[in-house]
């Protein structure tokens, strides 16, 4: 009896061992025998290929991508139930997509949505997938080789491969960014590619290339799958290892290879600019992967990954001579209404440039009522945009990706992601609790085609007209003028009801009180007084005059700077301060704020920048700040002296 004991211990002991080291571990033993490669997808030139029985037919990528946030989740929560992936794939496809994308590991609850809904599906949806680098890894003063960096980029890329093959169990905290769980289920057949790595941090890639410059077993690397050509940089031979050595794992392992690209974007993009376009966006780094070459072992070759969208990085309106880029004339890249489509231009020349597949695998605008980019040229901006712009701007990106030569794309993004912040409106708002309403200023939050309105049934509040949703228990005052508030996690309602109100003529005021300790009692702009101090004040003035207005001392407090960008008084603007800040921008500012340091022209100030109105600070010196008034009165262009009148409409205290 003690033997067998033992024994069936042992064996479990074993057994455990086996699981740990295989599920866990990612243990395989390779015994040496080649078997014949599997692919589905390969590249050929410049086009991507499907396998269609006997033969490729060309595969263009229509593509979207998913995230894992829900309201009131964060994204890291990976709290989205199999239901609701399998209505979404649905929804994807119905939309005429073929293809999803996602950063990086998700919940075991994604990939067996995905195994159900493609398994028995004679149009199965197909996906592209990612590996993410952990942002501080990603920003902090490491190398791209250091441990942190590469081996668990290398890692996690091989933790992938093992998961869509159904073959791998996580610990939570294992990968960064990623889900943890028991991932059986094979869906590698719908896997067509994969994308490694995010868009890069330009100092940590200038950094790897400049510490590493010099030395020659950074520079180069030969690989069974993946070799870097003679131009290569240290980061790029970074990438080069890791890329090979996916595939060399996938192929030894499962044997099997797929589609396989690196993440970029504009701000480490390839080319060569003016030095105007580097000093001002401080392009310091590229990554080209024409740099990175494929061996013949490599069945089904590498694409192109960028994240291009229409108004930032604007690095072509900086240049009138569009030839250093190429490009023989701007004119060939104008509309029926005389518009330069600087968007099409940069991805031609993405096109151009490569000799491989190029995928622009995000671009999209955002719905949020906040905007933080123009595109001063056709107005796809990033923010402010309703939802019908929102889709025409998808469908004129679209066929500007088409039209330039890609090989498709993928919106950014399904959902509307609550969790999520922008520069110039994260200082005003707890970032702790992001996650759990919906911040209509914030323009990141607003990039999903599908939109979450609050309410299990039905909204507490439809701005319909239809006023049946209210009732007794919303009022919030009688009397002469009857107001009934509702709220939910995304917005404030107000019902407004008045005896014989005649709106266009007849001015009402909402007052606000939002916080303790600020607010005031009297509206000189109105000469309105309240029983209490306010921090807004809503004012009801018909169609086109209503308004909300601002305490000053609130207002105060909602000022952000980014370098000589600054967030004010609801708008962006640049901060003039010296003579050397007159450079062009990729936005259109609201206003330029000119303060004491500047002593050069004030004309040269709006030729350049062209925003809506000059500010002239209260720090310039009287006589130079009466001589650019005088100037400015004289050529007819909007100005404000902040000696004589605040920056924007508030209460005063």
């Amino acid at each position: 009896m003690k033997k067998y004991i033992i024994t069936v211990v042992s064996i479990i002991l074993v057994l455990l061992v086996f699981d740990w080291l295989y599920f866990y571990e990612g243990m395989y033993f390779d015994f040496g025998k080649e078997k014949p490669t599997e692919y589905f997808m390969k590249v050929d030139g410049e086009e991507i290929y499907m396998k269609n029985g006997d033969t490729f037919t060309p595969y263009e990528i229509r593509g979207v991508n998913l995230g894992s946030g829900l309201p009131g989740e964060w994204a890291t929560s990976f709290a989205i139930d199999k239901e609701t992936y399998l209505r979404w794939f649905g929804y994807i496809q119905e939309m005429g997509a073929n293809t999803i994308r996602v950063y990086t590991i998700q919940s075991d609850t994604f990939y067996d949505a995905f195994y159900e809904y493609n398994k028995d599906n004679k149009n199965p949806l197909y996906m592209l997938h990612g590996v993410w680098v952990n942002d501080y890894v990603l920003n902090s003063h490491r190398d791209a080789y250091s441990k942190d960096f590469y081996d668990t980029f290398l890692e996690h890329s091989k933790i992938m491969v093992d998961v869509i093959h159904g073959n791998r169990k996580l610990n939570l905290g294992r990968v960064a960014s990623a889900d943890h769980g028991t991932y059986k289920k094979d869906i590698s057949d719908w896997v067509i590619g994969y994308i490694l790595g995010v868009e890069w941090d330009d100092s940590t890639t200038s950094y790897t290339d400049d510490l590493y410059k010099d030395k020659e077993d950074y520079s180069s690397y030969s690989g069974k799958y993946m070799y870097t050509s003679p131009e290569a940089t240290p980061f790029e031979t970074m990438l080069t290892m890791v890329g090979d050595k996916t595939i060399e794992y996938e192929t030894k392992r499962y044997g099997e290879q797929r589609l396989l690209a690196f993440s970029n974007w504009p701000t480490t993009d390839p080319f060569e600019y003016p030095q105007v376009i580097t000093d001002f966006f401080m392009k310091c780094a590229q990554v080209d992967v024409e740099h990175i070459k494929t061996t013949d072992a490599f069945l089904s070759g590498q694409f192109v990954s960028y994240h291009v969208y229409p108004y930032y990085p604007y690095y072509l309106s900086f240049a009138e001579d569009w030839s250093v880029f190429g490009i023989e004339s701007k004119d060939s890249f104008r509309d029926e209404q005389g518009r330069v489509n600087a968007y099409r231009a940069y991805l031609t020349m993405l096109n151009n440039h490569h000799t491989m597949p190029v995928v622009i695998s995000e671009f999209g605008v955002s719905t949020g009522r906040g905007m933080a980019q123009v595109d001063k040229d056709t107005g796809r901006n990033q923010g402010n945009t309703s939802e019908q712009a929102q889709g025409q701007a998808l469908v004129d990106c679209w066929e500007d990706i088409k039209t330039s030569g890609c090989n498709g794309g993928c919106v950014f993004t399904w959902q509307d992601e609550w969790f999520k912040r922008t520069w110039n409106t994260m200082h005003a708002v707890n970032l702790t609790r992001t996650a759990y309403w919906s911040d209509y200023q914030t323009n990141e939050q607003y990039f999903g085609l599908l939109s979450f309105d609050p309410g299990k049934e039905k909204s507490v509040c439809y701005v319909d007209g239809d006023v049946s949703e209210w009732t007794e228990k919303d009022i919030v005052q009688n009397g002469n003028t009857e107001l009934s508030v509702k709220y939910d996690e995304k917005f404030m309602y107000f019902l407004v009801k008045k005896d014989g109100l005649d709106f266009e003529n007849e001015v009402l005021y909402i007052p606000l009180d939002v916080t303790p300790k600020t607010g005031s009692n009297y509206c000189k702009n109105f000469d309105v007084k309240f029983d209490r101090d306010a921090d807004f004040v809503i004012v009801l003035d018909g169609k086109d005059n209503s308004r909300i207005m601002v305490q000053e001392r609130y207002e105060d407090d909602v000022i952000s700077r980014n370098g000589r960008v600054v967030a004010l008084a609801g708008g962006v603007g640049v901060i003039i301060d010296n003579n050397g800040d007159i450079l062009p921008m990729n936005v259109r500012p609201d206003y330029a704020l000119v303060c004491r340091g500047f002593t050069g022209d004030i004309q040269e100030v709006y030729a350049v920048l062209q925003p809506d109105e000059i500010l002239l600070s209260r720090d310039l010196n009287v006589k130079r700040l009466s001589r650019y008034a005088r100037e400015l009165e004289e050529t007819s262009i909007p100005f404000r002296s902040l000696r004589e009148q605040a920056l924007h409409e508030v209460m005063l205290p």
